[in-house]
């Protein structure tokens, strides 16, 4: 199987690639600038402006496969409106290059995986699943404009499966990390109320899944890519203290959050809870379900 990865230098297209390569596919990833790309060994890097196909359009024709994870990473600060424009055009442009790849290839590709937000059904509510309408404030919007950026790939005869992901746990993923920062300098405690969701998902189950839709024919439309294990707020903090063996004492006021963050607090004083419904419909297995065993994997090495 031949896959190019759009974004292929992140944190994700990394660990997809990786998995990839040692099951023998071929693998292509568009980065901005490949001399200095990180890449896994048998990864082939391809260079692009990140907004249109010149340069790597040819190579559509070749694919079975595409993944975009293009999008400006929401962790940066502040959220200015000239930086919130920034976070859409990064995401609409590489979807509308790919649109046009795909309808000027002779050979259309079989499958697209569009990367999306879990903060697509909005802040608050009850537990969100698959079918659940999108939300009205910025970044469920934004997730809209990011899913419909592609959708003219069905038309070609391409299956489009849309990936509403959750923050990924992973050891060297940036959010993560500042999220674990308050533990371990002894400071844990919840954020607000701490009843806010933190939707999350372990990186190899992000792989797993993902592997998972393209693989599977019958994989169609959006899915969420959230663990089972519900947690909030406070469960979060509460539960990576006992796995750090640090204290769990230390709440940190709503108002001091939207002081210091502004726009961006939303990232960590809202969430809604939500199931990956159509991933457990399909007999898709967690590896890490819940979120001890998540974090026990990650920080108690």
């Amino acid at each position: 199987m031949k896959v190019l990865i759009l974004g292929g230098s992140g944190m994700i297209g990394q660990a997809l690639a990786r998995s990839l390569t040692a099951d023998r596919h071929e693998v292509w990833a568009l980065t901005r600038n490949p001399e200095k790309a990180r890449l896994p060994d048998g990864v082939q890097a391809v260079g692009w402006d990140g907004r249109t196909m010149d340069g790597w359009g040819y190579l559509v024709n070749e694919m079975d496969v595409i993944v975009n994870l293009v999008g400006e990473n929401l962790a940066k600060w502040p959220w200015t409106e000239k930086q919130k424009q920034r976070f859409l055009d990064s995401r609409v442009s590489a979807g509308r290059a790919v649109v046009a790849a795909v309808k000027a290839a002779a050979r259309p590709p079989k499958v697209l995986i569009q990367a999306s937000g879990i903060n697509h059904y909005g802040l608050r509510g009850a537990p969100a699943d698959e079918s659940t309408p999108p939300g009205d404030d910025f970044l469920a919007q934004l997730t809209v404009a990011w899913e419909d950026s592609t959708k003219d790939v069905e038309g070609f005869g391409v299956r489009r499966v849309v990936i509403r992901t959750a923050v990924v746990f992973a050891k060297n993923a940036l959010l993560f990390g500042l999220m674990a920062l308050p533990v371990r300098l002894f400071v844990g405690g919840r954020m607000g109320s701490g009843e806010q969701a933190v939707p999350w998902i372990h990186i190899e189950d992000h792989v797993a899944a993902v592997r998972f839709l393209l693989e599977n024919d019958s994989a169609q439309g959006p899915f969420n890519l959230t663990a089972p294990g519900q947690a909030s707020n406070a469960d979060f903090y509460r539960v990576m203290a006992r796995v750090m063996k640090r204290p769990f004492w230390f709440p940190v006021p709503a108002f001091l959050m939207r002081l210091v963050l502004g726009g961006m607090s939303v990232l960590v004083l809202e969430g809604r809870f939500s199931r990956p419904a159509k991933l457990l419909e399909m007999g898709f297995r967690f590896k890490y379900p819940e979120l001890e065993d998540a974090l026990r994997d990650l920080l108690a090495r």
